[in-house]
């Protein structure tokens, strides 16, 4: 089996990892999880949950589409938030409608929700991961 790693043209281009991560023969694609950040690495939302939740999904959908796949073929996502809590379901929920909206997909995944302290950037409210399958 090989790996790929590729850094998507859609998404900023860290020098320190990949953003994809493409394992040959079953197609699994681990995306790194993806923040409010446009394709220049530029921050969208801030202070805005449900614009920043909004971003993170975009960028997963944008990043499989150019690697010939879709939100659709996600298998499994992470959603790691700071300061986590009940009060913020309907922002979530919100966030991935106008997104799947905009990518004219279902949303609806299997999901791992974890509160966090903060995340790598102090301006960052959520970070989104995903597990794909494209063959």
């Amino acid at each position: 089996m090989t790996i790929t790693l590729v850094n998507p043209d859609c998404l900023p281009k860290p020098d320190v990892y990949r953003q994809l991560s493409i394992a040959t023969g079953s197609r699994l694609v681990f995306l790194a999880g993806q923040v409010a950040r446009d394709a220049e690495g530029r921050p969208v939302g801030a202070g805005d949950f449900a614009a920043q939740v909004e971003q993170a999904y975009l960028n997963i959908g944008r990043a499989l589409a150019e690697i010939g796949g879709s939100f659709d073929d996600v298998a499994k996502l992470t959603i790691y938030v700071v300061d986590w809590s009940p009060e913020k379901y309907p922002l979530l929920g919100e966030g991935v409608a106008r997104a799947a909206a905009e990518l004219g997909v279902d949303p609806v995944k299997p999901i791992t929700l974890l509160g966090v302290a903060a995340l790598g950037e102090p301006d960052l409210m959520v970070e989104v991961e995903a597990t794909a399958v494209l063959d």
